[in-house]
């Protein structure tokens, strides 16, 4: 398995390769996937945590079903750009998903997108307990999402900014 930059996993993916979007939390792990044309991101399943061996199965197996040519996962920075203990955690995740997978990873910005999941099922009116239940997912799709832009926009040869998960602070 390998850890990719966003840059780097535009050079490496197909036509017609889905990406999974992580949203990884202390009890669950949101889920979602891009279309084909890597257009899109929707929402799918949650996966409640039990222990990293079950949860890297259950993540593998969606994986499998989903036919993901790569898991974009949000890393949770701090507001001011610094790491602190969740991105510790994130990165450990992803080092432990190395020696069960040859599925790449690309690691995300994902400051403010619990706040825009939140904000967009507020819109749609979706029940406090709904909310709940989705959360998770509609975070990964805004993490999902986020990468899906930058894809589109660096096959269409654009030069905008780009997060380097690389740097450690």
């Amino acid at each position: 398995m390998t850890t990719l930059t966003i840059e780097e996993l535009a050079e490496t993916l197909q036509p017609g390769q889905a990406i999974a979007g992580l949203d990884l939390g202390t009890k669950t792990i949101g889920l979602s996937m891009s279309d084909l044309g890597r257009r899109f991101a929707s929402p799918r399943t949650v996966i409640k945590r039990v222990k990293f061996g079950k949860d890297a199965e259950v993540l593998l197996a969606f994986a499998a079903k989903e036919k993901a040519a790569a898991f974009v996962i949000g890393l949770p920075v701090n507001m001011d750009g610094s790491s602190g203990p969740r991105v510790q955690a994130t990165r450990a995740f992803v080092r432990a998903m190395s020696e069960k997978t040859d599925i790449p990873f690309v690691f995300w910005d994902e400051r403010l997108s619990t706040v825009a999941a939140t904000r967009a099922l507020l819109e749609m009116d979706v029940s406090r307990a709904k909310r709940a239940e989705r959360i998770d997912s509609a975070a990964a799709s805004f993490i999902l999402q986020g990468a899906l832009d930058r894809l589109s926009a660096l096959a269409k040869g654009a030069a905008l900014p780009s997060f380097d998960p690389s740097v450690d602070d």
